[in-house]
């Protein structure tokens, strides 16, 4: 098969200098999904149409080359002379033995099912449209029928009176027998309302030369939704968002409210997970059997091991946390994190490319950065890796069952030995050694001449 995906519009009604097709949905521009669901059918020719944008669209496509699929081409349509004229810069890429699938760029939600049923309503020799009957067509393509067969599809501006009445109208998305696809974008004349050539017209021709033109439907409306504005762009993250809710409530998730969750890649979920309001997941998010998020975490290619406790307003990133943990609320984990079981991270603390043994604890307000933390150690309240230099980072060994005072400072390159206890307070710039108590802090005293300043009157 060959698929066609016509990506060449500017996009006016976004409102933006980024090609419409670019816009995001569901964290990946729009175009991506639409290959991604192309992909499933094994195309053994995928062709993306681009004009307005310059390279950007054609970049996008480049990244998303790989061995493990056939190479995605792109041709120029320059000028936008309409649909008919954008499949015209296809043509030379397609292969006339398979027939040939149209999609659109701007139309993300497209289901494989729905496609494949379209493909096998086609066959080997017939022309197929996805139709769809809708309740307001106003301003699209209404299909026309004489007897039940698809005699032909008139364009809005085009349309009679009584063919405005036609409920059923095209989606745009069609699969041709490409031999006569060439023929028929031959032949097409741009004498209508808009001065284009429509792709809809071989409809009229395929009915003229014999062609069986008939039609499939689409699972559910919004499935042939295209976007033309930010409003329409919101409503599909919206719809793509509850069925990505609904398909997680169908495999036991516990979602508190199905309409506040934001899934911006892919989220694996084991057995009795929940997931709190307004959590977003981005990337590559596995949580495992009964792990609980709170609202309005953020976690980003992150992976939550059994039982873990994540609570509210939490970010993690790139990080690893341990079986039965317990993370937040306000917490932070950044790239290179990774946690064993039962650690405890709280608020306000932040973890930074550093590994931290089973049954340790930083409770509250630190910064443990490029370190390495053994097991059962405390850390307390204000406590900090000082790991940068201004040019380099340096690391920090803290050995198992250390006990680090509140407010300590730990200047890398530097090692807490096994059992060690820094007193609070303590500015640590040498090794601590095991078992014993270090302590860096200056001679309390009291000034007993001293007396706090007093706010002079105004005269």
């Amino acid at each position: 098969m060959n698929v066609v995906i016509l990506a060449a519009g500017m996009g006016k009604r976004m409102q933006s200098a980024l090609p419409k097709v670019l816009h995001p949905l569901a964290g990946k521009p729009l175009l991506s999904h639409v290959i991604d669901t192309a992909r499933t059918l094994a195309p053994g020719k995928l062709c993306v149409i681009y004009g307005h944008g310059g390279a950007a669209v054609p970049d996008m496509v480049a990244r998303l080359n790989s061995g493990a699929h056939a190479p995605i081409v792109t041709a120029l349509q320059e000028p936008q002379l309409g649909t008919g004229h954008a499949v015209m810069q296809a043509l030379p890429q397609l292969d006339d033995s398979v027939p040939t699938l149209i999609l659109y760029g701007d139309v993300p939600l497209t289901s494989a099912e729905s496609l494949k049923r379209l493909v096998a309503a086609a066959g080997n020799g017939k022309l197929a449209i996805l139709t769809v009957e809708q309740a307001n067509p106003f301003g699209l393509g209404r299909i026309v029928r004489e007897d039940g067969q698809i005699r032909s599809i008139v364009e809005e501006k085009d349309a009679t009176p009584a063919q405005r009445q036609i409920r059923e109208i095209n989606s745009g998305i069609m699969v041709a027998p490409t031999a006569h696809l060439k023929k028929w974008l031959a032949a097409l004349s741009n004498h209508n309302a808009q001065g284009e050539y429509y792709l809809t017209d071989i409809v009229a021709q395929a009915v003229a030369d014999g062609v069986p033109v008939v039609s499939a439907q689409p699972s559910a409306e919004w499935e042939v939704a295209g976007v033309n504005s930010k409003v329409q762009l919101a409503e599909l993250e919206r719809r793509h968002q509850l069925n990505i809710a609904n398909a997680l409530l169908e495999q036991g998730v516990h979602l508190l409210d199905p309409a506040r969750i934001d899934v911006r890649g892919e989220l694996i979920c084991g057995r009795d997970v929940s997931i709190d309001v307004g959590c977003i997941f981005e990337g590559r998010v596995e949580l495992a059997d009964g792990v609980t998020v709170g609202a309005h975490s953020v976690l980003v290619n992150a992976r939550i091991a059994a039982g873990a406790t994540i609570k509210p307003f939490c970010h993690i990133e790139e990080a690893v946390v341990g079986a039965a943990s317990v993370i937040g609320p306000y917490a932070r984990l950044r790239p290179g994190t990774e946690l064993a079981e039962d650690v405890h991270i709280g608020n306000f603390v932040e973890i930074k490319n550093s590994q931290i043994a089973a049954h340790s604890k930083a409770n509250h307000l630190a910064y443990v950065g490029d370190a390495t933390v053994g097991s059962r150690v405390n850390i307390g309240a204000g406590t900090i890796t000082c790991n940068y230099d201004g040019a380099n980072k340096f690391r920090t060994v803290i050995e198992d069952d250390c006990f680090i005072g509140s407010d300590s400072q730990l200047i890398a390159p530097v090692t807490v030995g096994k059992g060690a206890t820094l007193g609070a307070g303590t500015t640590l710039s040498k090794d601590a050694p095991p078992g014993k108590l270090t302590i860096s802090r200056g001679k309390q005293i009291t000034i007993e001449s001293w007396r706090r300043p007093v706010k002079a009157k105004k005269a």
